[in-house]
């Protein structure tokens, strides 16, 4: 079996460590890693509007302990949520384009 440090990418890294794609610890793992990602980027733009959790939650009609469990990649968060977020809450326009 592999170890960790005979891997040489961070791919192979995942593999030793999670599993290939497509098993169920490295869907998991993949699954906490984006939220981590979505989390510290509300979190980001959050602190650059210089506002509290607090502020963004009154803004957005949510509470504190949701935006607390946002950024810290607690919880996962419908598509419909973070577009108001961003766009009520950040006054930030997150752009797409429709087929």
């Amino acid at each position: 079996m592999k170890q960790i440090s005979d891997a040489k990418t961070f791919d192979e890294l995942l593999d030793i460590k999670y599993g290939k794609p497509g098993t169920g610890k490295r869907d998991e793992f993949e699954v906490k890693a984006k939220a981590f990602v979505v989390g510290e980027m509300i979190k980001e733009a959050r602190k650059e509007a210089h506002m509290t959790q607090e502020d963004l939650a009154a803004k957005t009609g949510t509470k504190k302990s949701y935006i607390s469990r946002l950024e810290n990649g607690k919880i996962d968060i419908q598509i419909s949520t973070l577009f108001k977020i961003f766009e009520e809450g950040l006054g930030k326009k997150l752009g797409f384009t429709m087929l």
